[in-house]
């Protein structure tokens, strides 16, 4: 009982000499001790796990045997420790107790406070033995380095797509599905991910955060500005193997080869024209629309796409010269 008061009173009367960790009973700090000595005196029998206490290793046991005793009352989750479950209660009643004191983020457990104010700190403790990567987590690390190892474990029973994360998984098979749960609030606009829609939305605020140092080309994603500045380094990584045709995205380099396979997958619903990209059709429908949004400043023409639209203005650019030759 006097142990057990104490939570009332705060008090806590054990103290680390290392760190400034201090507790209500000896023996929490005896056990608390071991992580600065690095002794981890349980092991799992049948994975390299070891543990400082028993009680941890009960635990991580269920990994192994797949039991789960705590189940959500409201879906279909079920955990190992019942403090997980409290922590996935917190997803339903939308409680966020850990709040960063920089930006709006939060969280529900105060770890992943502790990794997200890496954000700000710029702090990135794990690093590839065989890159330069860096990043804020363990399991970042760890999906990076199936890079090196080639490792996908994730497949699609549709397509030929594997991947290495479960997330990236998921998305993927929004793709099939069709689901687009992000909706822009401004155009009919629909995506699989949140970020694909905050990228979207600096269309609409013309903001372009990345910026070109050898010219004033200004981009939207950091993508981007990589792709462009291959413009001013010359390199062309993707190469056709049935002609001579290079360029700087995997995207240009698919659709080129739709050039040698045929390949014309949108087509007209007015007429029997069928074309490589999506954005080829589009050009195509306004001629069914009549549709010209690209007008002359000079004359009264007026046509469908700005090459067209530069390629008559030169009309007015060599009249000009001849007039004052």
């Amino acid at each position: 009982m006097e142990t057990h008061m104490k939570i009332h009173t705060g008090e806590k009367p054990f103290s680390c000499n290392i760190c400034e960790y201090r507790c209500i009973r000896k023996s929490h700090l005896k056990i608390h001790l071991k992580t600065h000595t690095g002794e981890k005196p349980f092991s799992c029998n049948i994975c390299e796990y070891r543990c400082i206490r028993k009680s941890d290793l009960q635990i991580h046991m269920k990994t192994h045997t797949g039991e789960k005793p705590f189940s959500c009352n409201f879906c279909e989750y079920r955990c190992i420790k019942k403090s997980s479950l409290q922590e996935h209660m917190k997803i339903h009643t939308g409680e966020k107790p850990f709040s960063c004191n920089i930006c709006e983020y939060r969280c529900i457990r105060k770890c992943d406070m502790e990794t997200h104010m890496k954000i700000h700190t710029g702090e990135k403790p794990f690093s590839c033995n065989i890159c330069e990567y860096k990043c804020i987590t363990k399991r970042n690390l760890q999906t990076h380095m199936k890079i090196h190892t080639g490792e996908k474990p994730f497949s699609c029973n549709i397509c030929e797509y594997r991947c290495t994360t479960k997330s990236n998984f998921q998305r993927h098979m929004k793709i099939h599905t069709g689901e687009k749960p992000f909706s822009c609030n401004i155009c009919e606009y629909k995506c699989i991910t949140k970020r694909n829609l905050q990228t979207h939305m600096k269309i609409h605020t013309g903001e372009k955060p990345f910026s070109c140092n050898i010219c004033e080309y200004k981009c939207i994603t950091k993508r981007n500005l990589q792709t462009h500045m291959k413009i001013h380094t010359g390199e062309k990584p993707f190469s056709c193997n049935i002609c001579e045709y290079r360029c700087t995205t995997k995207s240009n380099f698919q659709r080129h080869m739709k050039i040698h396979t045929g390949e014309k997958p949108f087509s007209c619903n007015i007429c029997e024209y069928s074309f490589i990209t999506k954005s080829c059709l589009q050009i195509h429908m306004k001629t069914h629309t009549g549709e010209k949004p690209f007008s002359c400043n000079i004359c009264e023409y007026r046509c469908i796409t700005k090459s067209h639209l530069q390629t008559h203005m030169k009309i007015h650019t060599n009249t000009y010269e001849n007039t004052h030759w």
